[in-house]
């Protein structure tokens, strides 16, 4: 059921060493958060990556920030520069950043300072394959995971990819924050089911912000 505790309080579900729910953290600031999405897809407009194996990603993205995630033929990496637009990515909004070091201060992160936001936009039938976020040069940072918009299904395994997974329902506002033991553990989304949402449609957003330079 869309957004069963949409009244209810943020709380936190611990979910594994180092990983944690915080649930319904980013309602409060969700409208902000949309229109901060809109201004970085006004100049940096969201696209389906093409993997190095030739495959088209299901799902649409763009970055903010020093540094965004993309593909090119020789692989995975962050660049400064949008290859679409020559450009650099734009700035993340201060809405971003305050809602990622809010989170990361909740979770136990208080200097998480990320450089890198991906953003994912899901349609009905998008889904994100499990994978492990290990593309990034300091690893002891740990990643915030924003969702907005249709819930969607979270699974969340370990650090091989036949490990166990929880599947957990993540609907609009829920943040997941993972470091420390669970830094690379495999995760991804499934299929996202049809429906509408108030705020976003029929599509689901998901904010990504990372460490992605070594800042020592």
């Amino acid at each position: 059921m869309l957004d069963l505790f949409a009244d209810a309080e943020p709380w936190q579900e611990p979910l594994a060493p180092g990983a944690v729910i915080l649930r319904r953290f980013a309602q409060a600031r969700a409208s902000a958060l949309m229109q901060g999405i809109e201004q970085v897809a006004s100049a940096s407009p969201f696209r389906q990556m093409v993997t190095p194996g030739g495959y088209t990603m299901s799902v649409a993205m763009t970055n903010c920030g020093g540094l965004g995630w993309t593909t090119n033929t020789r692989g995975y990496l962050y660049s400064p520069v949008d290859p679409l637009t020559d450009a650099h990515w734009p700035p993340m909004p201060d809405v971003f950043a305050a809602l990622c070091h809010d989170a990361a201060c909740a979770a136990g992160y208080p200097d998480f300072q990320p450089d890198a936001c991906l953003i994912n936009r899901y349609a009905v039938g998008a889904k994100l394959s499990l994978h492990q976020d290990k593309d990034e040069a300091d690893l002891r940072a740990p990643i915030v995971s924003v969702s907005l918009g249709l819930p969607a299904v979270f699974q969340f395994g370990g650090l091989r990819r036949n490990d166990p997974l929880q599947r957990l329902l993540l609907e609009h506002g829920d943040v997941v924050v993972w470091g420390g033991p669970s830094r690379l553990f495999y995760h991804g989304i499934q299929p996202l089911k049809p429906g509408v949402h108030p705020l976003t449609g029929d599509c689901r957003y998901n904010l990504t912000f990372r460490q992605a330079a070594n800042n020592e």
